[in-house]
């Protein structure tokens, strides 16, 4: 019995030692900051686990080139196999998608997935080159295609994938869908889903670091690697929804501290909110013009309110404003950009508040004094008795002492025209 009991303890031991364990990672949305941190962190959680494999579930329409390639460079120089997986059914690898699908040890996508586009973007505008007739934005972009040409062939040199589509891609930006890229050799295999996938991988001998590695992939452990608070946090703000919206609370709040001082509040929330969106904007690129259109479209708008420009100025921080939200972010290069909705929204918003809410605050500003030492000039009072130094006259249902430079009767109805100290000026109010 207990020889019994020491084998099935050993079989057990020898099976979870046998088992392996695959750390899956989910990328979804665009390429930036936050997915190359995510991407970092979880290899490395991956080495602490001695993890067989990284499974990496790939759904992008591409993002910064900076990001991609710190990506790729953990990728190629990983101590252990990374399968890049398209996924789920309708998912895509597009622009910098296409890089990591060509850097990984293994390309696999879900049916009904595409792949390609991947011509690269600049955002900035170039002027035209002195005493040239070629614009200096041709030239740099040759030169962006031709970096990106060879680098994507690199890749697919690395992993033995089809050179001549991997050109094509970049130059032409052709897609492909996930049957022509196993037709191709584009990739590896499709799957139907991360179990199947892993399923035929199993026994499969890939070169890792010049060595040959057999994968054991069959029933492995599959454990998904959740980003932490900071990553979290780094891939809500840099979101261009999110910064959009905590540039416009910034530039708002500070506003109406300057109009309001002493608020308090505005100033606090928009400084915090100006922290934020500075720190997003220097961790993606955007346009200086568009953010210029932004701030001249508030200025128009607040200057309608205080300058007669019969609706000129309004109508221009509307235009001005609406077209710097559109030119901020750019879609190509970030694979995302604001939403027209979101920016719809605002323009109308800040209109409305601009035109009637400021409007309002600034009447309630010039609006007659109703208290204090100016509220009393202009007042009428009635003499309700004469003194040799002068009058007792009854003005807002108080007894003050009067002087007058005409004469005055008990009962006579006055004007008040000027406050010394305790004592009013009065003149008679002619009937």
């Amino acid at each position: 019995m207990k020889r019994l009991l020491l084998l099935l303890l050993l079989i057990s031991i020898e099976l979870f030692a046998n088992t392996s364990t695959i750390i899956k990672m989910q990328i979804n949305g665009a390429i930036g900051p936050a997915s190359s941190s995510y991407l970092k962190e979880g290899m490395v959680y991956a080495l602490s686990k001695n993890a067989q494999a990284v499974l990496l579930e790939l759904d992008t329409p591409g993002g910064l080139s900076t990001s991609m390639r710190e990506m790729i460079q953990e990728i190629t120089n990983s101590s252990i196999p990374v399968i890049t997986y398209v996924y789920p059914k309708g998912a895509r690898a597009a622009s910098a998608g296409t890089y990591i699908l060509y850097a990984s040890h293994i390309a696999a996508m879900a049916p009904a997935t595409n792949l390609g586009a991947a011509t690269p973007i600049n955002l900035m505008p170039t002027p035209k080159l002195a005493d040239s007739n070629v614009s200096a934005g041709s030239t740099l972009e040759k030169k962006a295609i031709n970096d990106a040409m060879a680098y994507i062939k690199s890749l697919a040199q690395l992993n033995d994938r089809n050179v001549t589509w991997a050109l094509s891609a970049v130059q032409e930006s052709k897609s492909l869908s996930a049957k022509d890229a196993l037709k191709y050799g584009v990739i590896d295999l499709i799957a139907e889903d991360s179990e199947e996938l892993l399923s035929r991988l199993d026994g499969k001998s890939i070169v890792l670091s010049g060595k040959s590695i057999k994968l054991k992939t069959k029933d492995a452990v599959i454990e998904l690697y959740e980003a932490n608070w900071k990553t979290r946090f780094l891939s809500i703000v840099t979101n261009p929804n999110i910064a959009y919206i905590f540039l416009l609370v910034a530039i708002y709040g500070i506003f109406f501290e300057l109009m309001n001082p002493g608020a308090i509040f505005p100033g606090v929330t928009g400084t915090i909110s100006g922290v934020i969106a500075l720190y997003a904007l220097n961790m993606i690129p955007f346009s200086y013009a568009g953010l210029l259109l932004i701030i001249l479209g508030v200025v128009f708008m607040v200057s309608e309110v205080f300058i007669a420009g019969f609706g000129i100025l309004g109508i221009g921080g509307v235009v001005s404003f609406a077209f710097g939200s559109l030119l901020l972010f750019d879609a190509d290069t970030l694979g995302s950009s604001v939403s027209i909705p979101l920016i719809i929204a605002f323009t109308i918003s800040s209109l409305a508040f601009f035109i009637l809410v400021m409007r309002l605050f600034i009447s309630s500003r010039s609006a007659k004094v109703v208290s204090g030492v100016q509220e009393m000039i202009g007042a009428t009072a009635e003499v309700i008795e004469l003194l040799d130094s002068g009058y007792l006259v009854h003005c807002h249902g108080e007894t003050w002492s009067a002087t007058s430079e005409s004469e005055l009767s008990v009962g006579q109805i006055v004007q008040v025209i000027e406050l010394s100290g305790l004592i009013l000026k009065v003149k008679p109010i002619k009937e």
